[in-house]
């Protein structure tokens, strides 16, 4: 019965076109140099006094693998976020969440970040489709003002993701057109605490091919 389950595997994941490693076995760790890790955020926006805030998921735990459903391959739902209350003098607070095992133009990939979340707000809910009250999207991989984008990482290892969370003492200027030079730029020598979870995501054998790229004009 197994070696029948086995091959049935090996023969769909030889139609989906997936090696059989990764599909039988699940994608292998993180690779052991993280390409992107000096240029996460947390590193280049650091806390002036060295606070640190404990940031969690209901959908995954600290180095744990990250659901399909939560990824571009499938639902791309948000996985919901908490973290612990900032120092006394916090009036925002900021999310950035990059994908450090993978660079483009010479940075990590920017998979979603929020700024202006109230200092009230401690947690973000399970399938959020708006920001709260007060709150904006900013940049990420697809341009500006932008919602979540969840892991998609090609076949191969999986890739390491960081929700990193930052108190600020101040509120940023709202701007739709907002990048992350300028978010980043208006956060320094603001950010009372920071911390962050650090998710895997993998490729998805069952998931259908991407479709391509219409070709530049």
């Amino acid at each position: 019965m197994k070696a029948y389950l086995s091959a049935a595997a090996l023969a769909l994941g030889l139609q989906l076109g997936v090696a059989p490693a990764v599909f039988a076995q699940g994608a292998p760790p993180p690779p052991a140099v993280e390409a992107g890790a000096s240029l996460r955020a947390l590193v280049n926006v650091p806390a002036k006094g060295g606070a640190t805030l404990t940031v969690s998921s209901p959908a995954f735990k600290a180095g744990g693998d990250i659901p399909f459903e939560n990824t571009m391959y499938r639902g791309n739902v948000f996985p919901g976020l908490s973290w612990t209350k900032g120092p006394a003098a916090t009036k925002s607070y900021v999310v950035i969440m990059q994908d450090t095992d993978a660079m483009m133009r010479g940075a990590p990939i920017l998979h979603w970040t929020l700024y202006n979340v109230p200092a009230t707000v401690t947690k973000l809910d399970p399938a959020m489709t708006a920001p709260p009250a007060g709150a904006s999207y900013g940049p990420n991989v697809r341009g500006p003002n932008s919602p979540y984008a969840g892991p998609r990482p090609p076949a191969g290892p999986k890739h390491r993701y960081h929700l990193q969370v930052f108190a600020l003492d101040t509120t940023l200027k709202a701007d739709p057109a907002m990048t992350y030079e300028a978010l980043t730029g208006a956060m320094k020598d603001h950010v009372l605490a920071s911390g962050e979870l650090i998710g895997l995501g993998q490729f998805d054998p069952t998931a259908p091919p991407q479709a391509p790229r219409p070709p530049a004009n």
